[in-house]
């Protein structure tokens, strides 16, 4: 009889033991298997400090970035020389927009596409798919004009032209812009475009693109890249 008591403890402890190795065990696998989970999640986050822009963030995050990015000044370099450009702080939305795409390098690779002679010469587009890749990864979104700073397009302004869609408030197509050439000014574009800047040196280079030999639709018979814009003190 005493060894069946004996027998019975034996197994009852051995049992308890059983049970709570069991769950230890089974809540150290599930702190770990959380862990792991979260690694994979992190590691899984895109890697950027911006949100997607869409054209309903798009004016509050510049307001915003106008806040701590006060730089107004950039080179655009291509195969012809240098373009240096003040951008105007009156319209801030759209020179935060320029100063933003310059440290994102999206303008890097891109293309002066549109060039007439005496009049502008367009870039900020081409038609590699690295372009498409870019814009598809900092967002779709447009900027509403800003037409009343009392600036006009006089010859050197740089300016931004209105998106291809319908567009009858002619919002801002912010991945490019055009430089006028045009001596006397295009002032006939007054009020529709919104100016943000200027030339300061390398007219002589906007010229000599300008003049470059193009097909019927102002595309250059030769690529003109823009092969970085970089801010500049």
């Amino acid at each position: 009889m005493r060894l069946i008591i004996l027998l019975s403890m034996f197994f009852l402890f051995t049992n308890c033991e059983d049970k709570q190795t069991k769950k230890k065990t089974t809540k150290e696998d599930l702190t770990k298997s959380d862990t792991l989970q979260t690694i994979k999640n992190d590691s899984e986050k895109p890697d950027r400090r911006y949100p997607k822009l869409d054209s309903k963030n798009a004016m509050f995050f510049f307001q915003e970035y106008d806040k701590k990015h006060k730089e107004n000044k950039v080179r655009i370099t291509t195969d012809f020389g240098n373009i240096d450009i003040l951008l105007f702080n009156e319209t801030k939305y759209h020179r935060s927009n320029f100063i933003f795409l310059t440290k994102q390098k999206y303008f890097d690779g891109t293309q002066f596409y549109r060039v007439i002679d005496n009049y502008i010469i367009q870039g900020g587009n081409s038609d590699d798919v690295k372009t498409a890749r870019k814009r598809s990864k900092i967002g779709k979104y447009l900027l509403p004009p800003d037409t009343k700073r009392g600036f006009t397009h006089e010859r050197g302004v740089i300016s931004m032209p209105s998106s291809e869609i319908d567009n009858p408030h002619k919002l801002a197509s912010p991945y490019e812009f055009f430089i006028v050439c045009q001596k006397g000014g295009a002032h006939f574009l007054d009020g529709d475009y919104t100016i943000f800047g200027r030339v300061i040196s390398g007219m002589d280079v906007v010229d000599e693109i300008a003049a470059v030999e193009t097909e019927d639709g102002d595309w250059p018979l030769r690529n003109i890249y823009i092969r970085k814009v970089e801010i500049i003190d």
